[in-house]
C-alpha cells in the first residue's frame, strides 16, 4: 500500500521536478529543493503535514 502522505506533493502546484541531480524535488511555496518528496522534509523537520499544500487546478484543453 503505498503511503497516502506523499501523495499530495504530486497533486500540488508548488511541486516540481529540478534539473539538480543531489536536490531533484522541489517546492515553490517553501522555497527549497530536497533529496526526498518536499511533505517527507517538511515532516521531518517540523513533525507536521505539509500546510501549504495547494490543490493543482486541470489543465484547459486547446480550443475550448
Amino acid at each position: 500500500m503505498p503511503d497516502v502522505k506523499k501523495k499530495p506533493c504530486f497533486q500540488c502546484r508548488h511541486y516540481f521536478i529540478t534539473y539538480d541531480e543531489q536536490f531533484p524535488y522541489g517546492c515553490k511555496a517553501l522555497g527549497f529543493k530536497s533529496r526526498s518528496i518536499p511533505i517527507d522534509s517538511v515532516h521531518e523537520s517540523s513533525g507536521m503535514h505539509c500546510l501549504s499544500f495547494s490543490a493543482k487546478t486541470p489543465k484547459q484543453k486547446a480550443g475550448k
